[in-house]
């Protein structure tokens, strides 16, 4: 069941993320890049999610999926 949640905010995490920095991608990748910027951002905020508690979840898939956006968009305009 986690793993759906996970699945569900990331990809809503991507389409914020996409709209935010202007990328214009198809569904694919904007839910691609949503749930990985998740997973990493999960990761990295995991260590907080002591003091943090359930607020965690939603800094995560918010921050990790702007910054794999963020990257994304910096890998687009190198092309």
């Amino acid at each position: 069941m986690a793993m759906l949640g996970l699945l569900i905010v990331g990809i809503a995490a991507g389409f914020l993320a996409t709209r935010l920095l202007g990328i214009e991608a198809d569904i694919f990748t904007t839910a691609a890049l949503g749930i990985v910027g998740t997973l990493a951002g999960f990761v990295v905020l995991r260590l907080f999610s002591v003091f943090l508690g359930a607020a965690t979840w939603a800094i995560a898939a918010a921050g990790g999926a702007f910054l794999v956006a963020f990257a994304y968009r910096a890998y687009l305009r190198r092309r």
